[in-house]
């Protein structure tokens, strides 16, 4: 089920697109990468992808300009909000602006885990659907 799940991890830092694409693959999911927004945007543009995980502060378009272009051009896509560690005001913002999800950096791989499948799944019933079944 979950290699049917594609995600798209947008960060500025390369160690964390590399974290977070080692994380998520070992848990069957198809990752794709993106350094920002507008990267990140063209992608969506080209593949079908199911959640996005993304920093807030980038470069050329930062999280919350990349949230509302997903939300109007990507209803049907997940949003997880990636901020730093305390920034409240950072996190209702997104929350109000339609992130599914957040979490707070520094995080612990099976956080992560937690905050995709969450997302994943509150995302599916919102829509009326059901997972997809396995080959």
């Amino acid at each position: 089920m979950k290699s049917s799940i594609a995600i798209l991890v947008v960060d500025d830092e390369e160690m964390m697109r590399t974290l977070l694409s080692k994380i998520l693959s070992r848990e069957g999911y198809k990752i794709l990468t993106a350094e920002d927004g507008v990267r990140a945007l063209e992608l969506l543009r080209k593949e079908k992808i199911d959640l996005v995980i993304s920093d807030m502060k980038m470069p050329r378009m930062n999280g919350f300009e990349l949230l509302k272009h997903i939300k109007e051009e990507h209803p049907g896509t997940g949003v997880i909000i990636m901020t730093a560690y305390g920034d409240t005001y950072t996190v209702k913002d997104a929350l109000l602006l339609g992130a599914d999800e957040y979490i707070t950096k520094p995080f612990k791989s099976y956080e992560i885990s937690l905050v995709v499948e969450r997302a994943y799944w509150r995302l599916l019933s919102s829509m009326g659907k059901t997972a997809p079944q396995a080959d």
